[in-house]
């Protein structure tokens, strides 16, 4: 199907860590992609009690819901799955019990109609988004701060990626989230550590900038975790100020820390690609819904000329429809494995094959 001029159609399924999600998605030459349906069932409920997404739980709520949530996205799509093209499904990263519920269901629904199956890495599905969504051209470079991923990606091409940064140790999301169960807020982190920042002083804390000014290009926040638990413990008990003190210091350090990472990818993009005359950022993952993040991520891009993109939330978080569309994107490119039938899910699987891991390797892979 590759260079195909002709109507391609793709059921997408996702899995990966607590949404269970599956997407039709449609794209024909010439016109614009379309999203034909989107059915998204969030599990936010069945782990609030533990301040965090439970892999055990996760893959069960996946089992109960994925038939009805497949049969929803078709059924609202108008489209049979007799007259669907491929079946994408996401096969890593993320928790391997969702990842063999999703990729299991999507070999036996490709079986049984004969279609094409293709494995898709959860983080080509958010790397590709923007072309979805807004058509945006090689190069570019992806900021993914997310539950599970902090990464800067430089996206050269479909299945053309370099990491640029990652994490050495908490992903963002992460730290949200736990900095949240510290302060005995609701789960999920992100949205109630801003809601408590809005009313908090954030000088009144100062917290570390892990890795502000190193020349290695990478994430840290496992120091910024530890010295809020430090901060909440010498005010103990904490009054609802406190909280919000906390809250709004903690975000002030990640936000200067992003930025000067993000900065240093700017710098080298402008170096490596100065013939690119419309370089663009773009962001995804759901912390990026942080409205102070996303305010100086668009003051930097704006600052040194790229354009800001964020496709809209429903996107940026974990949704079938990005899976949907980079399966289309690898059929086009004439990248589809033609044996995805065998391939197994993998729990850590680097969207980039070339640079070293950072924080070594295990028997499941590449850590980071």
């Amino acid at each position: 199907m590759q260079g195909s001029d002709q109507l391609i159609r793709v059921l997408g399924i996702e899995t990966s860590c607590d949404e269970t999600a599956a997407s039709v998605v449609a794209f024909e030459p010439g016109k614009e992609p379309r999203i034909l349906s989107s059915s998204v069932l969030s599990q936010i409920e069945e782990h609030a009690a533990f301040g965090g997404v439970v892999p055990e739980i996760a893959a069960r709520a996946h089992v109960e819901a994925l038939d009805g949530i497949v049969e929803a996205a078709l059924e609202d799509s108008g489209v049979s799955l007799a007259d669907i093209d491929a079946v994408a499904a996401t096969a890593g990263p993320g928790l391997v019990g969702g990842l063999i519920v999703g990729l299991m269901t999507a070999k036996a629904v490709a079986a049984a109609a004969g279609k094409p199956l293709i494995a898709i890495n959860h983080l080509e599905g958010h790397a590709l988004t923007a072309r979805l969504t807004d058509g945006l051209d090689f190069p570019y470079l992806l900021l993914l701060v997310s539950g599970g991923h902090t990464q800067i990606v430089l996206v050269r091409g479909v299945g053309d990626y370099q990491r640029w940064a990652t994490t050495i140790d908490d992903a963002l999301g992460e730290a949200f989230d736990k900095t949240a169960k510290m302060l005995a807020l609701p789960y999920p982190g992100g949205p109630n550590v801003e809601k408590a920042a809005a009313t908090g002083d954030a000088t009144r804390f100062v917290f570390p900038r892990p890795m502000k000014g190193s020349a290695q290009p990478d994430f840290s926040f496992s120091g910024l975790k530890t010295a809020v638990r430090q901060a909440a413990t010498a005010v103990a008990p904490l009054s609802d100020q406190d909280v919000a003190d906390i809250c709004a210091s903690f975000q002030a350090a990640v936000t200067d820390t992003l930025g000067d990472r993000v900065q240093r990818a700017l710098s080298r993009f402008r170096t490596e690609f100065p013939d690119v005359s419309a370089p663009a950022v773009v962001v995804a993952g759901g912390v990026a819904a942080n409205r102070q993040i996303r305010a100086r991520l668009e003051a930097l891009c704006s600052k040194n000329g790229f354009s800001f993109v964020a496709p809209p939330m429903a996107l940026c978080t974990d949704n079938a429809a990005m899976i949907a569309w980079a399966g289309i994107e690898r059929l086009r490119a004439g990248l589809a494995e033609p044996d995805a039938f065998d391939f197994v899910p993998r729990s850590r699987w680097p969207l980039d094959s070339v640079s070293a891991p950072v924080v070594g390797s295990g028997r499941r892979g590449a850590k980071a």
